[in-house]
């Protein structure tokens, strides 16, 4: 398994995206720092109708899966920590069609941090027989499917008159 350093993300953009633009590239969580640059670009994407953010979406996680084959490839490693377009993509899924506020950000970061790391049943299933960049992708499209559940049942249980205890 080879280590990613900043020359390989100037390699090819492949490299560059699925490392996060380097935030995958952190000495510690990587998969967290990734995720916080999918919360940048949620923040950036979150004034978009639903279906053009739909659409963004469903092409992060298409392009996704080749961008993550191509790198795992390169690093000689199936799913290397510095690899966190996946993260990225699963955050966006678990934001599509959030509340506006700014606390849904931060519980949809929460929730799929927590999906991706327990990687609870089917995810781990999935996790460890699904090569290469379907892979990578595939548990944490489904971790984001999870956290997606938690914000909008936390929404609704909101909308049904219950309260955030901040």
């Amino acid at each position: 398994m080879k280590q990613p350093t900043f020359q390989l993300l100037r390699e090819h953009p492949a490299y560059l995206i699925a490392c996060g633009f380097g935030s995958g590239l952190a000495p510690r969580a990587p998969g967290t720092a990734g995720t916080l640059v999918g919360v940048l670009i949620y923040l950036a994407l979150r004034p978009l109708p639903l279906y053009p953010y739909l659409a963004i979406t469903a092409l992060s996680i298409i392009v996704g899966v080749w961008l993550c084959g191509v790198t795992a490839r390169r690093l000689e490693t199936h799913d290397h920590p510095a690899i966190v377009w996946d993260e990225i993509a699963g955050y966006l899924v678990t934001m599509c069609a959030a509340p506006a506020g700014w606390i849904w950000p931060v519980i949809g970061f929460v929730a799929f941090r927590v999906f991706d790391i327990l990687k609870p049943w089917p995810i781990s299933l999935l996790d460890r027989r699904v090569p290469g960049g379907l892979g990578i992708m595939l548990d944490d499209v489904l971790a984001g499917a999870l956290a997606w559940l938690v914000v909008q049942g936390a929404a609704q249980w909101l909308q049904n008159g219950a309260h955030l205890p901040l």
